[in-house]
């Protein structure tokens, strides 16, 4: 998302600063004003869009219960409470899967030990790369099967 950020800000930044009067070749045979605001508001959409992209990412994430020992994770929580909210002890996690597809959209999926896929935990949850998070996990709590699927 930074990377969008800074590609739409760079896009915004050189239609503002290119005249597009002046986008003309010296003959006047090739001249397209037109793609200069169109260039800016690409860039503008862009940047918008991955900023708020950014803003949504603290609405989910996981992590673990100090007074409970859960992991608990949620999305869509606005404030400190709110949004979609799943936890389950690790002692309970069966299996952990990520399923690679094309270059980042991965999936991870939670199972309990009845090998029911719980709520709301997906990659959008944990921290990339999934394998490091999930060896961590599975390091602590070594019951937790983690099977990566190709």
């Amino acid at each position: 998302m930074w990377l969008l950020l800074v590609f739409g800000l760079i896009f915004f930044w050189a239609g503002s600063m290119v005249r597009p009067e002046e986008n003309c070749s010296e003959d006047g045979r090739e001249c397209a004003p037109w793609l200069v605001p169109l260039a800016q508001g690409f860039g503008a959409l862009v940047a918008l869009g991955a900023g708020l992209n950014m803003l949504a990412n603290p609405r989910r994430g996981s992590g673990v219960d100090p007074a409970t020992g859960e992991l608990v994770w949620w999305q869509g929580r606005i404030g400190a409470g709110g949004g979609d909210e799943g936890r389950i002890h690790p002692s309970e996690i069966g299996k952990l899967r990520i399923v690679r597809k094309d270059e980042g959209d991965d999936e991870v999926h939670l199972y309990d030990r009845a090998g029911n896929r719980l709520f709301w935990f997906d990659q959008e949850v944990i921290p990339w790369p999934y394998e490091r998070w999930a060896e961590k996990l599975a390091k602590a709590w070594p019951q937790i099967e983690i099977e990566i699927v190709d």
